[in-house]
């Protein structure tokens, strides 16, 4: 049964926003979300057992328990979930997987924050842009974080999550950032965090340990890299101009 189990419901959370990191093009949104959740050190809060997801236990780190591969992290201080995976979405489970999800968002009234990279050619520090469901639009003018300027869209089940965004009117903001094709990029993913998910949260992150382990991190993820090389098109998230099919 496709199902979100919480933990620990004495966690308090007042509105919260969730930063979305589900492996992509430069595996910018797991990088971004997986600093979050070791910077503030979030604890394990939920347990996503959606359609589109491998049946498969994870184990992590030094840690003996296994963990399902997506994971909900929380941060009461901050009012802020993450949504942290070691494996993508099958394209053909994405629909149910963005039901799944979406529908426990809207139970508790979160504000999801779904990252996306944009393959490009970079000059300097990687442009940050945003677009917006619902009232997710007053977040981003709140920040200063303009759209694209140019017709495109999101593919792979970050896509599908912003469809269903649209499709039942839930307020959400979904970010998009310039980056690396082929690699993982940490250089992106900071980018994501100072220029949209920090202005947009009202939080200062530290990304000094990104920044200096950039490499250590290319290296880490060069295996997750290699197999969203290997699988489909629509199970990898990307933003795309629609004149690549034009």
């Amino acid at each position: 049964m496709a199902r979100i189990d919480v933990h620990d419901e004495s966690v308090s959370l007042d509105e919260p926003f969730l930063v979305e990191g589900l492996p992509g093009v430069g595996l910018v949104g797991k990088i971004a979300t997986d600093h979050l959740v070791e910077t503030y050190s979030m604890s394990h809060y939920a347990s996503v057992y959606c359609e589109g997801l491998p049946k498969i236990g994870v184990y992590l780190d030094d840690d003996d328990e296994l963990k399902p591969p997506v994971r909900l992290y929380a941060d009461p201080e901050r009012d802020l979930l993450a949504l942290q995976s070691e494996v993508p979405v099958s394209g053909s489970g994405a629909p149910e997987f963005a039901a799944c999800v979406t529908g426990w968002l809207e139970e508790r009234g979160v504000t999801p924050l779904y990252l996306s990279g944009r393959p490009a050619e970079k000059e300097g520090t990687p442009e940050v842009y945003g677009v917006a469901t619902g009232t997710g639009s007053e977040h981003l003018d709140q920040a200063g974080i303009v759209p694209p300027g140019e017709t495109g869209f999101i593919s792979g089940p970050t896509g599908a999550l912003l469809n269903r965004a649209i499709e039942t009117d839930l307020d959400g903001v979904g970010l998009i950032v310039e980056s690396d094709l082929q690699f993982p990029d940490p250089e992106a993913a900071r980018a994501l965090i100072q220029a949209g998910i920090g202005p947009i949260l009202d939080i200062d992150v530290d990304v000094g340990r990104l920044v200096e382990q950039a490499e250590t991190i290319r290296e880490q993820r060069e295996q997750l890299a290699q197999r969203m090389q290997e699988i489909e098109g629509d199970e990898s998230t990307q933003a795309q101009p629609l004149r690549m099919y034009q």
